[in-house]
């Protein structure tokens, strides 16, 4: 015959300094809760318990609501802008070749160093260059 046993829960006791530090990771915008939660331990309502008597920035009578963007959305948005940023360098990249090489066309046609070294001095003017 099995004895009536009864589950006894356990129950963690924290420093007040370890809520306090939890609180500071939280305000600094660090950790969300959840993130909090999954790193230390801790339940989702306690750590919002601690926020309510801890935080410097919250005044009494007002709710903490934390925006909950998953992981993986903030994750797919910065894919994107890498995307979005390799293209522009891309199309950057295109352009200076291009220019490069109009440059380079332009010079052997008129056999003049369109490309201007910081030691050169300024053209006087229109002449007419000899051709050798």
């Amino acid at each position: 015959m099995k004895a009536n046993l009864k589950q006894l829960k356990k129950r963690r006791i924290y420093s007040e300094e370890f809520k306090r530090e939890i609180v500071k990771d939280f305000e600094s915008g660090r950790f969300s809760v959840s993130q909090l939660e999954k790193l230390y331990g801790v339940s989702n309502p306690t750590i919002y318990q601690w926020i309510y008597k801890f935080s410097t920035f919250n005044e009494k009578g007002f709710r903490v609501i934390e925006k909950k963007d998953s992981s993986s959305d903030k994750l797919k948005k910065l894919e994107d802008r890498v995307k979005e940023l390799e293209g522009i360098i891309g199309r950057k990249q295109i352009a200076i070749d291009y220019l490069e090489k109009t440059i380079e066309i332009a010079s052997d046609e008129l056999n003049v160093d369109i490309k201007k070294n910081s030691n050169t001095l300024q053209s006087a003017g229109f002449e007419k260059i000899n051709q050798k």
